[in-house]
C-alpha cells in the first residue's frame, strides 16, 4: 500500500511555511506556531568484520529522534505554559511532575497552498524539556514576542489519515 499516492498533475514542491500543529486529538491548532524545527531521525552505525573478510560491514544499531522546537507568538493563550508546567509544577516550593499531563501525541500537518492538509506526521510520547516564556525585552526593537518550547519525543510517523486531496 502507497501511503503517498501520486498527484500526477502536482509538480511543485510544497511550501514550508503552511502547517498546523495539534497536542494530541485537539480538533484545534495550537494558537499561532509560527516555526517548527525539523523532523530528523538518525541511526547509529555499528561496524563489524566477518573472519576472513578484509571489509569492514555496517549494521544498523540504535535510532535516536531529534527533539523538535515550537515556536510562537506570546498570546494569551496558555497550551505552551501548561504543557511546559507539567513537568515542572511547584507544589508548596518543592518540584513534582504531573506524569497524568507530562507526555502528548504531537500531530503536524503540512498545507498546500489552498489550505488543505496533504501530508501529516504523528509525534509520540512527546515532553517539553525547555521553555522560553518570553524572549529578551527591548524598547528599541520592532520584533514580535516570541516563546518557544524545545519537545523531546520517541518517534514519529507519517499520519495516515491525511491524504492529498484532489486539487481543483
Amino acid at each position: 500500500m502507497n501511503i503517498f499516492p501520486a498527484n500526477v498533475n502536482r509538480f511543485d514542491p510544497y511550501k514550508s511555511y503552511r502547517f498546523l500543529v495539534y497536542f494530541g486529538e485537539n480538533q484545534e491548532a495550537v494558537a499561532a506556531v509560527s516555526k517548527v524545527t525539523a523532523l530528523k531521525r538518525s541511526s547509529d552505525v555499528i561496524d563489524y568484520k566477518e573472519g576472513g573478510n578484509n571489509i569492514i560491514l555496517k549494521g544498523l544499531g540504535r535510532t535516536k529522534y531529534e527533539p523538535i522546537t515550537l515556536e510562537r507568538g506570546v498570546t494569551q493563550d496558555n497550551e505552551f505554559l501548561k504543557w511546559a508546567d507539567a513537568a515542572q509544577v511547584l507544589d508548596k516550593g518543592s518540584p513534582s511532575a504531573s506524569l497524568k499531563n507530562l507526555r502528548k501525541e504531537l500531530r503536524i500537518h503540512l498545507l498546500n497552498e489552498q489550505g488543505a492538509p496533504v501530508r501529516g506526521y504523528i509525534v509520540h510520547r512527546c515532553w517539553v524539556s525547555e521553555f522560553q516564556a518570553l524572549p529578551d525585552l527591548d524598547a528599541g526593537a520592532t520584533a514580535v514576542a516570541l516563546e518557544h518550547i524545545k519537545v523531546e519525543n520517541e518517534g514519529w510517523e507519517v499520519d495516515p489519515k491525511v491524504v492529498e486531496p484532489a486539487e481543483t
